[in-house]
């Protein structure tokens, strides 16, 4: 069992996004909170290599955009997002969620593609 204080999260922030980050013990699994208010990444996409991504939206929407795939998925309030590993991807809206990834996040693993 592991128990992660708010006081603990480390904060992040850049261009039209921010985020805690609950530090844990644990390499298997770990959780943040984001916030996104436009597109991210602001070209391109993102990917992680290693893990996959199971968002839950606590307040806003958006739209998540996949490379491999024509539709786009527009999201709301109490929606659920799992975005497997390599699967390239980019948010667009004004959401706040909860992000739980497996393995544990690392940014080494994360990469910016155009």
């Amino acid at each position: 069992m592991e128990y992660i204080k708010k006081e603990k999260a480390e904060s992040y922030s850049g261009d039209g996004y921010s985020g805690m980050d609950y530090p844990s013990l644990d390499k298997d699994i770990n959780f943040a909170i984001i916030s996104i208010n436009c597109r991210s990444p602001k070209i391109g996409y993102q990917v992680n290599t290693d893990c996959k991504e199971l968002l839950y939206i606590i307040k806003g929407s958006g739209v998540l955009y996949l490379r491999d795939r024509e539709e786009d998925f527009t999201f709301a309030q109490g929606d659920v997002i799992l975005i497997d590993k390599n699967e390239w991807y980019a948010f667009d809206g004004n959401f706040e969620a909860g992000v739980s990834c497996t393995p544990a996040w690392v940014s080494e693993q994360h990469k910016y593609m155009d």
